[in-house]
């Protein structure tokens, strides 16, 4: 019986060259220079540091073509709230791995009411779609792509 996993993963090694590529653009720009600014990133979590809230939007900016660049989807990063501290703003914005369950829920009931002839179920932080022939599994695909979940998805584990 066909079967794929529906998931919402990211590369974190491009994510590590969008953040480095994002802080060599950031070098480089005249509204920089003499700034403290710099992007951090650890273990799934950027931050962003600059002495001014302006700052930190234009590195959002930075940020995101970077990872648009490196082919990482911006529906994946989660732009936490600025913090101040004295005259040091920080940004933290993280990065969204696994389709949690109420998203998960989503693509279920959204699949159930299509009438496709599938069944799926929640395995964990994927979506593991099994169907009698190969065709309902790629109508299943093209449905959750068109679906607007604010996720990255990708089909996995394509079994026939």
């Amino acid at each position: 019986m066909p079967s794929l996993d529906i998931v919402s993963e990211i590369d974190l090694v491009e994510v590590k060259n969008a953040v480095d590529n994002a802080s060599r653009e950031l070098s480089t720009r005249f509204d920089f220079r003499g700034v403290e600014a710099s992007f951090e990133y650890t273990n799934e979590t950027v931050t962003l540091k600059a002495e001014g809230d302006f700052q930190i939007k234009q590195m959002m900016d930075i940020l995101r073509s970077a990872c648009a660049k490196r082919g990482v989807s911006n529906a994946a990063l989660d732009p936490q709230d600025i913090d101040v501290t004295g005259k040091t703003y920080k940004k933290a914005v993280k990065f969204i791995q696994g389709i949690e369950q109420p998203n998960a829920k989503k693509i279920i009931k959204l699949l159930k009411e299509s009438k496709l002839k599938v069944q799926a179920q929640i395995q964990e932080d994927k979506v593991r779609v099994t169907g009698k022939k190969r065709d309902d599994l790629q109508s299943a695909m093209r449905l959750a792509k068109e679906a607007e979940l604010d996720l990255p998805l990708q089909f996995t584990n394509f079994r026939d």
